[in-house]
């Protein structure tokens, strides 16, 4: 994949916190990750907003629901990690 470098301006306070975190991975793969989080996240919310257009708002009743099945979904994702996390364990 091409790169290009490119100068940008950031707190220092915010630089230091994000060298201390991106260690091994290196500052320029931290923020390309960033970068695309953003990204990702603006889309959503254009789909979202498109979404919203064509189907009226979402209800309370409807976010109640999704921030349940969301709940759901994270505690399986940790009970998978702590039995991953037993299973590699126990092989060592």
């Amino acid at each position: 994949m091409a790169t290009k470098k490119v100068t940008v301006t950031i707190p220092e306070d915010l630089l230091d916190e994000i060298r201390t975190e991106a260690a091994e991975r290196g500052l320029s793969a931290y923020v390309t990750e960033a970068l695309r989080f953003k990204r990702d996240r603006d889309r959503l919310g254009e789909l979202v907003g498109w979404l919203q257009e064509e189907h009226g708002p979402v209800t309370e009743g409807e976010r109640a629901v999704a921030f349940e099945q969301l709940e759901d979904l994270d505690a399986e994702h940790e009970r998978r990690r702590v039995v991953g996390k037993h299973t590699a364990g126990e092989a060592a």
